[in-house]
C-alpha cells in the first residue's frame, strides 16, 4: 500500500501543484451533503424533472447504485457546458468544453463511478480523478466519496473547473493543476482512482497510489488494439485486471499546458 511520507499532512482546498508552490494548509473534509439537500428545482434547464428523465434513461441502461443515481440527479450538468450547448446537456452525448477536450456522456460518467462504488450504503473514501475537465465528474464524485482529489494538466480547464465548482461550495473536492500521469502521491493511498483520458496502458504511478482493496477505472488500449474500459483491483495477493466494453476517450498526455 502506498503511504504518504511520514509527517506530511495531506493538502487542503484549494491544493495546487504549481512550480515552486506547496499545498495549502491541511483541513478535514466533511462527508458530502445528502443529495436530497442539494436537489435543484425550477423550470427549464433548472428543473429537476429534466435530470430525472435523464436518470430514468440511465437506470434503464443498467445504472442501479442508489448513491450514483442520487448524485446524477443532484448535479446540474448544464452548468458545466457553454450556454449554447445547454439544451443538449441532458442528452446522452459528450460535448466540447474547449481546448480539444470533452465532457463525457452521462452514461459513461455514471458507469465509471458505479464501478468504483462499494456495494451497500458505505461511501467511498478518498478518490483521485485524473482529468478534471470542466468539473462535472468531480461534482458527481463529491456526492459519493468522502474526499476527492481532481487533477488537470490544462491550465484553461483547471481555471474553468474552479469557476464552475465555486458556487457549489464542495469542501470535500480538492482541485490540482499538474501532470495527471504522475497521479498525486501526497494524497495517497486512494480507495479509488478514475481517469477521464486514455493511454496505451494504465500508468504505474496510479497503481502504486491505489490502496490495497482499492479499484482503478480508466480507458486504455488493450491487446486488441482498441480503447476499452479497464478495471484494476489491488488485492492483498496482487493486481487483478479486467477489460470491459470499448470506449472512446481523449488521449492521455503527460506534462502541463
Amino acid at each position: 500500500m502506498s503511504q504518504p511520507p511520514a509527517g506530511r499532512s495531506r493538502p487542503g482546498f484549494p491544493a495546487r501543484l504549481d512550480a515552486g508552490g506547496g499545498p495549502a494548509a491541511p483541513r478535514r473534509a466533511p462527508a458530502p451533503m445528502p443529495a436530497s439537500r442539494l436537489a435543484p428545482s425550477g423550470v427549464g434547464m433548472d428543473s429537476a424533472a429534466v435530470r430525472a428523465a435523464m436518470v430514468r434513461r440511465l437506470q434503464a441502461g443498467g445504472i442501479s447504485h442508489p448513491a450514483v443515481v442520487a448524485a446524477m440527479l443532484a448535479v446540474e450538468r448544464h452548468r458545466f457546458v457553454d450556454t449554447a450547448l445547454a439544451p443538449q446537456a441532458y442528452e446522452d452525448t459528450s460535448l466540447p468544453i474547449g481546448l480539444g477536450q470533452t465532457i463525457s456522456k452521462p452514461s459513461v460518467v455514471a458507469r465509471m463511478i458505479e464501478l468504483i462504488c462499494p456495494r451497500g450504503a458505505a461511501p467511498l473514501g478518498r478518490v483521485l480523478e485524473v482529468g478534471t475537465g470542466c468539473g462535472y465528474q468531480a461534482a458527481v464524485l463529491s456526492r459519493v466519496a468522502r474526499e476527492v482529489y481532481s487533477i488537470e494538466r490544462l491550465r484553461g480547464l483547471h481555471d474553468k473547473a474552479r469557476e464552475n465548482l465555486r458556487p457549489l461550495r464542495l469542501p470535500n473536492v480538492h482541485l490540482l493543476f499538474g501532470d495527471g500521469m504522475l497521479g498525486f502521491a501526497q494524497g495517497a493511498p486512494y480507495a479509488a482512482i478514475i481517469a477521464a483520458a486514455g493511454g496505451e496502458d494504465v500508468p504505474a504511478a496510479w497503481v502504486d497510489q491505489l490502496a490495497v482493496g482499492g479499484r482503478l477505472v480508466a480507458p486504455a488500449v488493450t491487446s486488441a488494439g482498441r480503447q476499452h474500459l479497464v478495471v484494476v483491483d489491488k488485492t492483498p495477493t496482487g493486481i487483478v485486471r479486467t477489460e470491459l466494453e470499448a470506449v472512446h476517450f481523449v488521449p492521455l498526455k503527460s506534462g502541463i499546458a
